[in-house]
């Protein structure tokens, strides 16, 4: 493995060894919502990327809110509730299509992550614990599979 990967992965583990240690991670990992998350990592996704994509909607609505409440103190009360109420189903009918989003979003990530994983896992394996699983039987190796091996087909004959 090259020298820029090693450091890489080092500096993964220490930020990953530093969020898990947070005393607020660990207590919401131990809840029953953490629990849940932690148990179905495609919701956990899937929830993360819609409310990170939600953010912007629901402030441009508040923002909207906070406009007609101005405009209700000048006296226009009626006008109001009308304009809340076509903003609150617009608003409902942005998110419904954001979460729709964040759905296919989360599965493309969560497909793109198991393949790197996967082809990083195969072009990365250090060839001593490869060795190791030969050696044990569990590896897959073309050196010790029959087709290939020429010494087993002669003798065979």
């Amino acid at each position: 493995m090259s020298k820029e990967m090693q450091e890489l992965q080092k500096q993964w583990r220490f930020m990953m060894k530093s969020i898990h240690s947070n005393t607020n991670v660990v207590a919401f990992m131990n809840s029953r919502i953490g629990q849940y998350l932690d148990d179905h990592p495609f919701v956990a996704l899937s929830l993360l990327v819609f409310i990170a994509v939600s953010a912007i909607p629901v402030a441009f609505f508040l923002m909207f809110v906070v406009t007609t409440a101005v405009m209700a103190c000048i006296g226009v009360i009626i006008m109001e509730g009308v304009v809340i109420s076509a903003g609150g189903i617009a608003l409902l009918c942005v998110l419904g299509g954001l979460g729709l989003l964040s759905l296919a979003v989360s599965g493309v990530m969560s497909i793109c992550y198991v393949s790197l994983t996967t082809l990083i896992n195969y072009w990365y394996t250090p060839k001593s614990q490869a060795m190791e699983q030969e050696a044990n039987g569990n590896g897959f190796s073309l050196k010790s599979s029959p087709i290939s091996d020429p010494s087993v087909n002669n003798k065979s004959k």
